[in-house]
């Protein structure tokens, strides 16, 4: 269904050969493996374990990871059209792909000394699961304002703090997780550190129950003394905010995937339903109204999606994304929102019931301006790279 009406749209940007054959063959993917699934996994809250092998078994937990690390040495923009794809059916199963390839993979490709990549890299490809552990209960928009401690001991670290809102949480074996070595250096004394579930003292705590994106697990992590031997740092002791810093710049791409996707979702869904819902003895599709709202939703929709785009170039070219990531994440976002709420609207009373797919794409879009940076977040470092 997704690749028919995908391909029924006359092409607005243009794709390699290379990326429309994986376009297609996540599209086809989806629709084998994701849609089916949907209902029940939003339904129980909670991503079905079969579905998630089936995202390793595609290699779509490790699109950007070198092919000597078992990866499928990809790109942002291929990471970006699966997360994309995927969104147009359930943004929870998107969500899982997005954070192991931006906020997981990436950090570690970036920062990770050989011995790391060799040892988790492979499993991270294959069957281990990943999360990124920066947000705190004090520390939101202040992202750097971490009370999670580090305190340096023979061979390793003690962490001692609490997360919250780490996304796979559930899931995850595996946390890129940062923490203050010296709250006297502020954001210079913050470390990213590899930590692992079965570590003594690291816990899973309290799985939040949410407005949207409600089959991904948003969790609360405890440390409570946990050793962290030194061979699982990640990058320079004192360097984790400039690793958080450029691992969020690129997960910000992720999310206007994410959010385009959720958009098209909607919008081919609220478009096949107008064309066969009658009113007054003609088709909704056929009033010029209803023709000009979708219109405009369609227009604002590839805007955002070339933003999107367009960032993903810039990162796969070596370019300083971090106005661009903010833009296309911004734009998305809103974009989400609107299109999303009208597609509720062209549904009627039934756009308000869980029997049609449109409400829960309303659901899902709100979290696109709050997660990896607010919307004001977004417009500060916009205007920042516009004023400096």
């Amino acid at each position: 269904m997704s690749t028919d009406l995908f391909t029924a749209r006359p092409p607005l940007s243009i794709l390699s050969d290379e990326e429309q054959a994986f376009r297609s063959a996540v599209a086809e993917f989806v629709d084998g493996e994701v849609r089916p699934r949907v209902a029940q996994m939003e339904r129980d809250a909670k991503l079905d374990p079969a579905l998630i092998k089936a995202f390793f078994e595609m290699g779509l937990m490790g699109i950007q990871a070198p092919e000597e690390h078992g990866g499928a040495g990809g790109t942002v923009m291929m990471v970006t059209l699966a997360v994309e794809e995927i969104s147009k059916a359930d943004a929870s199963s998107a969500i899982m792909v997005d954070v192991q390839n931006t906020l997981v993979a990436h950090p570690l490709l970036a920062a990770a000394s050989p011995a790391q990549l060799e040892r988790w890299m492979p499993r991270l490809c294959s069957e281990l699961v990943g999360a990124y552990a920066l947000s705190e209960a004090s520390s939101g928009s202040d992202a750097f304002g971490l009370q999670t401690r580090a305190v340096q001991k023979d061979g390793g670290w003690v962490l001692n703090g609490r997360k919250l809102w780490i996304t796979n949480g559930a899931e995850a074996g595996l946390f890129i997780l940062f923490a203050t070595v010296d709250p006297a250096k502020g954001y210079k004394g913050i470390t990213a550190f590899i930590v692992e579930r079965e570590m003594p003292g690291f816990a899973v705590g309290k799985k939040e129950d949410k407005l949207g994106i409600r089959a991904s697990s948003t969790t609360e992590l405890i440390l409570e003394d946990v050793f962290v031997p030194d061979a699982n740092v990640l990058g320079p002791v004192g360097q984790g905010y400039k690793i958080a810093i450029e691992t969020l710049n690129e997960g910000r791409i992720g999310i206007g995937a994410q959010m385009i996707g959720i958009a098209q979702g909607a919008l081919d869904a609220a478009v096949a339903y107008v064309k066969e819902r009658q009113q007054f003895g003609k088709s909704l599709a056929e009033f010029q109204g209803i023709q000009f709202q979708l219109a405009q939703a369609a227009t604002e929709l590839e805007a955002a999606r070339l933003l999107v785009y367009n960032a993903a170039r810039l990162r796969d070219a070596g370019q300083d994304i971090a106005q661009a990531g903010a833009m296309a994440k911004l734009l998305s976002s809103q974009v989400a929102e609107r299109t999303t709420s009208l597609a509720v609207e062209l549904f009627g009373g039934y756009g308000y019931t869980k029997d049609y797919p449109v409400e829960k794409f309303y659901r899902d879009a709100k979290i696109g301006t709050i997660y990896e940076g607010t919307s004001n977040m977004q417009l500060a470092t916009i205007a920042k790279g516009m004023l400096r």
